[in-house]
């Protein structure tokens, strides 16, 4: 299989201008999954540790970097993720975007529930937020959110507040890089478990897979003066 990496957007059509033009974005997908039982940084379904998520960069799961989200901060400052308490673990993954990325939706497939067992260890509700940063239990992500997570499947998510739909529509600049190349959007999937005597555990279970579907908008757009409805191109 041959592989093509280059700038976008990716635009498709056949009418490129005038009033009845026919481009169109071609949807993009990151995905990542999570073995919560894997602990081995560098393997496919990596799931990360206490205060630590990860990213496929490369391809296998690698331990990743959480940024506080700045347009202006340089260089940019890593944010911290809570260890792991006898009350809330965060296990969860970070894909970096083009700034001003429209999300369209995200996959939250879960092959198996997160689970604990040994100790007196049990796991009283696992949900999902999709944010610009760590999300606590409870809190409002600024993108996406399931429900308290009881069943494997592909999960539905929470209906989208007014301000989660607009937040959609384009990520901001997350990552300032200072002028030395492009800035970069981040977005981060939170796995919340809560429970109690959750470090009492000796042996954790459960599989989520993750897709992130979104789009690179052109903003080299004419208008009807300039360029007319067509690309700069």
């Amino acid at each position: 299989m041959a592989r093509s990496t280059f700038d976008g957007p990716i635009l498709s059509g056949d009418v490129r201008f005038g009033p009845l033009r026919n481009v169109g974005y071609s949807q993009l997908v990151n995905n990542i999954d999570l073995d919560f039982s894997n602990t081995t940084v560098g393997t496919n379904t990596y799931s990360g540790s206490s205060g630590q998520f990860v990213n496929s960069n490369g391809i296998p799961n690698l331990n990743a970097v959480v940024y506080q989200p700045s347009s202006t901060a340089y260089p940019a400052v890593a944010q911290t993720i809570p260890a792991d308490t006898n009350t809330n673990i965060y296990r969860g993954a970070v894909f970096y975007l083009p700034v001003g990325a429209d999300l369209d939706n995200i996959y939250v497939d879960v092959a198996a529930l997160y689970a604990v067992s040994g100790g007196t260890a049990a796991v009283t509700s696992q949900t999902v937020y999709v944010s610009n940063n760590y999300t606590a239990a409870a809190g409002t992500p600024a993108y996406f959110a399931t429900g308290a997570i009881s069943a494997i499947g592909r999960q539905s998510l929470a209906t989208f507040t007014a301000t989660q739909i607009q937040n959609q529509t384009a990520t901001p600049i997350d990552i300032y890089n200072g002028g030395t190349s492009p800035n970069v959007s981040q977005v981060v999937v939170t796995v919340a478990i809560v429970g109690t005597a959750l470090l009492s555990a000796t042996a954790i279970t459960g599989r989520y897979d993750f897709t992130l579907q979104y789009s690179q908008p052109d903003n080299n757009i004419g208008n009807l003066t300039t360029y007319p409805y067509g690309n700069f191109d």
